[in-house]
């Protein structure tokens, strides 16, 4: 059971573009639950979830696009082997044909591209814009959190564990999940990221959760506001150093967002 949340049914013509790239898979045993004009990405996915008939459920984000044909019939094939796996998800690569703005912003922020991997690995990568999870699994930690709009791979992914089950990324599979097209809306989403987090931060601290970077890192869980801080102004500091514009700009528009939304949110504004 394909899910894939979307706020207006087109996203710039990306959605209807995905939908086209599914028709052409190999693996062709599956249903396609759109969930239309839900702010909550955890709460429509969930929603899908209830009505799936699928034995797995495989989220996209409106804005993903496969990277090959045989996308879904490797990824039901590797997990379908090892039951141990309650979540996995792809490699996402820097398309060739992307501009220099997509290529830089990918290259220069973390998390925004992921390596393919030669064997399944545990991955703190493994994420929304493309996973697979067992729908009894799904069902089995209580699915998404529906009550914070930032933060729900970090949160699902910890569910999953909790549970006993492993988080990874399979070899062979990628997908292309590219940030924002112009300068305009990179700046818009970087701010609003911020915003969101702040909103988190001061209504559910509890599911505030740290990412790591790379296939294989130590999952960071949960740090103190101090060292947070602390980690916040060492990379502001590293971007300077190296030179990362992009990166540098994200955190500060973040920071901007953060500050704002901290100050003026209130609980029932999301």
């Amino acid at each position: 059971s394909i899910i894939i949340p979307t706020a207006d049914e087109t996203r710039d013509g990306l959605l209807p573009s995905l939908l086209k790239q599914l028709e052409e898979q190999t693996f062709r045993d599956f249903e396609i639950i759109v969930i239309i004009g839900d702010t909550r990405q955890g709460r429509a996915i969930n929603c899908g979830a209830q009505v799936a008939e699928g034995k797995y459920i495989v989220t996209f984000d409106d804005d993903t696009k496969l990277g090959h044909n045989d996308l879904l019939e490797k990824m039901v094939s590797q997990i379908g082997q090892h039951p141990n796996i309650g979540m996995a998800g792809v490699a996402n690569l820097v398309p060739d044909e992307a501009s220099w703005f997509i290529k830089r912003i990918m290259r220069e922020l973390p998390r925004r591209t992921s390596p393919m991997v030669k064997e399944i690995t545990d991955s703190d990568l493994a994420e929304h814009p493309c996973c697979i999870i067992p729908r009894d699994v799904f069902l089995e930690v209580g699915g998404e959190n529906e009550l914070i709009p930032r933060g729900l791979d970090p949160y699902l992914r910890q569910e999953i564990r909790k549970a006993g089950y492993r988080v990874v990324v399979l070899p062979d599979v990628f997908i292309h999940h590219l940030p924002p097209k112009t300068f305009g809306k990179f700046i818009k989403q970087f701010y609003r990221n911020g915003k969101m987090a702040a909103y988190v931060n001061k209504f559910y601290p509890e599911f505030v959760i740290e990412l790591t970077t790379r296939h294989g890192d130590a999952v960071a869980g949960k740090r103190s506001v101090t060292i947070r801080i602390f980690s916040y102004i060492g990379r502001l500091m590293k971007t300077l150093l190296t030179l990362h514009i992009f990166y540098l700009l994200s955190l500060v528009l973040y920071l901007a967002g953060y500050a704002i939304g901290y100050i003026t949110l209130q609980e029932n504004d999301v």
